[in-house]
């Protein structure tokens, strides 16, 4: 997720969890990987070597990858747990009712909630930017990107613990 200006919001705890794989996939595992493509090399043509190929292709996705986590760590803004205090902002489990029907997600970015089975808006949705503030019991409406204004009935708002 990103806040409204576009800077990446984290928590503490997703914060640490994308630096301990940052650790790994630019250390370890990107020591086996080049070390699966040595062992390919030297079983001779590499044109016909399914195992150095295949190890060619994890190396450029964990180097991609590794990429993608610098930039979000160098730049994302990293805070406390979300405060109890009913209003919507970032780290937020939000339940409302959504052009009239039961809906519940968590408003962040997707490394918030990695693995869990939830939906995940962004603060710069325009979902998020039209409940950000808000709080339990007010409704709300914004514009979706089709044109046609939606109604958002806040149900729930409280801290998402993952």
């Amino acid at each position: 997720m990103a806040n409204t200006n576009g800077t990446p919001w984290l928590t503490q705890a997703a914060y640490d969890r994308l630096k301990d794989e940052l650790d790994y996939l630019s250390g370890p595992y990107r020591q086996e990987i080049v070390d699966r493509i040595e062992a390919a090399r030297e079983e001779g043509d590499l044109k016909e070597n399914a195992g150095y190929h295949a190890a060619r292709e994890e190396q450029a996705k964990n180097e991609g990858r590794i990429q993608e986590l610098k930039a979000l760590l160098e730049n994302a803004e990293v805070g406390e747990e979300a405060e109890d205090d009913g209003i919507v902002k970032p780290g937020m489990l939000v339940e409302c009712k959504l052009a009239g029907n039961d809906m519940k997600f968590v408003l962040g970015s997707r490394e918030i909630a990695e693995g869990a089975d939830i939906e995940v808006y962004s603060m710069a949705s325009p979902l998020g930017s039209a409940i950000e503030g808000r709080k339990a019991g007010e409704t709300v409406s914004y514009q979706a990107p089709n044109g046609k204004d939606i109604e958002v009935e806040l149900l729930s708002v409280v801290p998402y613990n993952a």
